[in-house]
């Protein structure tokens, strides 16, 4: 009975998250064509402070600075400032502006997620340990995160317009987990550590999952430019905050994870580190993180070459993800 309620789960998630990634596309043209008007009528400004806040309080700020302005001045002219503040302002937020079909993706990406969660925990009851021992189990914990990943940094960012792109990403993932195998099998004894299985590879899929969304940032920016050429993706400098934000959360937690990486090691296999290419990889990955926290803030690697770094980052998650999947090693056998 848990077993079939957790492959029911499995299959609403798939499709719940397939159908959000469908509306995110929607949505984001539908923006693209209602925002080409306004990006002609009226040049993409935003205050200093647009990369330390976004949304609401930026909209309400904005709003107060251009009635201020307004009001402070006894002829038309200070008025006729005060509208153009408050003009600009809301073209530079654009990329929080809803569509027909926002509040739709929302809620199916959530619902999705949810149907993620339920089979997780019900796989979890099954197996008496983290839900994430075998390649099956970790995608369907990688989608998971991705999602969530995105849940909570599109809370505090305005980037619903480029919600698919994670969201894509976790389709794939959920796609290639239904191709794999889901029987319950047991773990080999180097394995066979629930705690540390848990809590190891559960770092891992956070920090996978944080990273997608600084991924989808770093695109974004290298299409959006300096310049902000597209008026319904997000400025380049909430791009840039939110890449920044979501490096900072999962880069300690990923680091963590080494670290108890290479302790469970020592137990398994009487040895702290052995460059396994899962080991050599998962490094490569954190070390080209920490290159790129170093980068975004000199002033020649800020900007287009830092989020480059995202997208190479990105793609070396995705290398320590299935790098087993190509190389032998002492990973290998567990389909991690």
């Amino acid at each position: 009975m848990i077993s079939t309620a957790s492959q029911l789960f499995f299959l609403v998630g798939v499709v719940a998250i397939i159908l959000a990634f469908a509306a995110h596309v929607d949505h984001a043209v539908l923006h693209a064509n209602g925002r080409r008007a306004l990006a002609l009528a009226f040049p993409r400004r935003e205050p200093a402070f647009a990369s330390v806040a976004t949304g609401s309080f930026v909209t309400a700020t904005l709003g107060g600075a251009a009635g201020a302005a307004g009001s402070s001045g006894s002829d038309g002219s200070s008025a006729g400032v005060g509208g153009s503040v408050g003009s600009a302002g809301s073209v530079g937020l654009a990329g929080a502006a809803p569509t027909s079909l926002s509040s739709f993706a929302s809620w199916l990406t959530v619902g999705g997620w949810l149907a993620l969660l339920g089979a997780i925990l019900t796989r979890a009851y099954l197996v008496g340990r983290g839900p994430w021992g075998n390649l099956y189990e970790f995608s369907v914990a990688f989608s998971f995160s991705i999602v969530g990943g995105y849940l909570f940094l599109g809370r505090r960012y305005p980037i619903r317009s480029i919600g698919f792109i994670p969201l894509a990403v976790a389709c794939v993932m959920l796609l290639y987990a239904a191709s794999l195998p889901s029987q319950i099998e047991p773990l080999v004894p180097a394995l066979n550590n629930a705690p540390l299985l848990t809590i190891h590879v559960g770092m891992a899929v956070t920090a996978y999952g944080i990273f997608a969304t600084s991924f989808a940032a770093g695109v974004a920016y290298l299409v959006q430019g300096q310049q902000d050429r597209f008026a319904w993706l997000p400025s380049h400098k909430t791009l840039d905050e939110v890449a920044y934000r979501a490096v900072i959360i999962g880069f300690p937690i990923f680091a963590t994870m080494i670290i108890l990486g290479s302790w469970w090691a020592s137990i398994a296999w009487s040895r702290y580190w052995g460059w396994d290419p899962k080991e050599t990889s998962a490094l490569v990955t954190w070390l080209t993180y920490a290159v790129y926290l170093h980068a975004r803030n000199q002033r020649k690697w800020a900007g287009r070459p830092a989020a480059l770094l995202l997208v190479l980052g990105f793609g070396m998650v995705l290398v320590t993800y299935s790098g087993s999947l190509w190389f032998s090693g002492l990973h290998a056998y567990s389909g991690l």
